[in-house]
């Protein structure tokens, strides 16, 4: 997915006015199909411009179903916090989407509140969507399985890599890390960077959010600051389309982040090695905001490595970055070498009265014809394994190309990033005290993450 699907903090409590909602005119006017209340309508994070980049895929799926008129509902927004504030404005005024692009982020708070599981049209269309599952990694379908039940298909993902500018690797005599390297490798090579390139320059940068911060240096330290475990159910997904397949094993009716895990020894640990990196001036301190800034920075020979995903290449070819320039590779193992990602696809709502019509539009959009309508270039990582290769990166895209796929395969307990139902309030938390963990008293800013994440995953009715 783009930047900024990928690291939007959720804040959906508290949400304000409507904002500013547009439709692509093309689809909405007067004399187009899809206008009016007969209308299928599909809520995008975005502008006019990004309702307009839907155009084809809107044709294509009308010339299969010409009975079915869509309305591509464009609504603009800061980041995933405003868009889910946004929606859920719309549905306590009455007027709801049949359909919206939810993000990773999102997808318990949906499933929890607004969504309609897929189960049964799963089931019904079993054998149209084989094709699709056998395309797809089985980790990206249980990251939007919630208490038993489907509901999301992925469409596209992004894992947390560790990007590399391949200039200055060269420049200093860096190979390529290798694909096992390790926390003490990842250390030697930012050591190395950065008493071998001079002036203004970190040999690590990364930013205080859930995608690319804190996240990837606990999971690979075999921890997270939430406890993790599995609902029960699922099994009429994994047993009939994923049978033998020895990555479903143990996979189950989706993630559950009931109780905080901020006092675990081993949180303590990541924030300790990032509180290191900051102290020998390797890393950046914790900062939030987006990754345009980063990209140009990156470009510029500012900045070593970063955690990114497919996103960032064709904001680097934009940036004047070449292939050649810069390369990915998996991020280092400590305990583990799990990976984290986010993904995307559409959740149908509840209050739809177009359920089935909803459920042609899903199953088109993820059908190889229509991904290949949505993903004609690498700016996300499409879900079908088959669509990640050589001719989709012939463009735009680093030598080892194969990293953003095979993060998926060869490490297959890589999962996605905590998202509980009361996600605005838990990613608040952990913002919150980040810096203060790092730069501060490790200890007591920890203690204080313990509580404010008690207090944040408090059920509310």
């Amino acid at each position: 997915m783009p930047d900024l699907s990928r690291r939007a903090a959720l804040a959906v409590a508290g949400a304000g006015l409507l904002g500013t909602v547009v439709s692509w005119p093309r689809l909405t006017g007067s004399d187009i199909p899809g206008r009016g209340t007969d209308a299928l309508t599909i809520a995008i994070l975005g502008t006019a411009q990004d309702a307009e980049s839907r155009s084809e895929l809107v044709r294509s799926f009308q010339a299969e179903h010409p009975d079915i008129q869509v309305r591509i509902q464009a609504i603009q927004g800061q980041d995933w916090r405003d868009f889910f504030a946004k929606i859920l404005t719309l549905v306590a005024a009455g007027s709801p989407p049949d359909l919206v692009v939810v993000a990773t982020e999102g997808a318990q708070l949906f499933a929890d509140r607004l969504a309609h599981p897929l189960d049964e049209y799963v089931r019904r269309d079993a054998a149209e969507m084989a094709d699709f599952f056998s395309d797809v990694h089985p980790a990206l379908v249980e990251a939007f399985m919630y208490e038993g039940s489907l509901y999301q298909l992925p469409i596209d993902f992004n894992a947390a890599n560790i990007f590399y500018n391949r200039r200055l690797f060269d420049r200093v005599g860096i190979g390529r890390p290798a694909d096992d390297w390790t926390k003490d490798d990842f250390f030697d090579v930012s050591r190395e960077l950065a008493g071998g390139v001079e002036g203004t320059f970190l040999s690590y940068f990364w930013t205080n959010r859930l995608f690319g911060g804190v996240v990837p240096w606990l999971y690979n330290n075999d921890t997270s600051f939430l406890t993790e475990s599995k609902a029960p159910g699922g099994d009429w997904l994994w047993s009939q389309f994923y049978a033998g397949d020895p990555t479903a094993a143990g996979r189950g009716g989706g993630f559950r982040w009931l109780e905080p895990n901020a006092d675990d020894p081993r949180v303590a640990e990541s924030f300790d090695l990032l509180a290191g990196l900051v102290r020998e001036g390797l890393a950046s301190s914790p900062a939030q905001g987006g990754g345009n800034e980063l990209i140009a920075r990156f470009a510029d020979g500012l900045i070593g490595m970063t955690p990114a995903g497919t996103y960032w290449v064709t904001g680097l070819a934009e940036g004047g970055m070449a292939n050649e320039d810069y390369d990915v590779a998996f991020f280092p193992r400590w305990r583990s070498q799990r990976h984290q990602f986010g993904a995307a696809g559409y959740a149908m709502m509840a209050t739809s009265q177009r359920k089935d019509q909803a459920w042609e539009w899903m199953k088109f959009c993820v059908s190889r014809p229509g991904m290949e309508i949505q993903f004609a270039e690498p700016t996300t990582t499409p879900t079908r394994r088959s669509m990640v290769d050589a001719s989709f990166f012939a463009t735009n895209g680093p030598e080892h190309w194969q990293v953003f796929y095979d993060t998926l395969d060869l490490f297959s307990d890589t999962a996605p990033i905590p998202a509980p139902p009361q996600q605005a309030a838990v990613e608040t938390a952990l913002i919150k005290n980040v810096a203060n963990a790092v730069t501060g008293n490790t200890g007591a800013a920890l203690a204080t993450l313990q509580r404010d994440l008690e207090l944040a995953l408090r059920r509310t009715t």
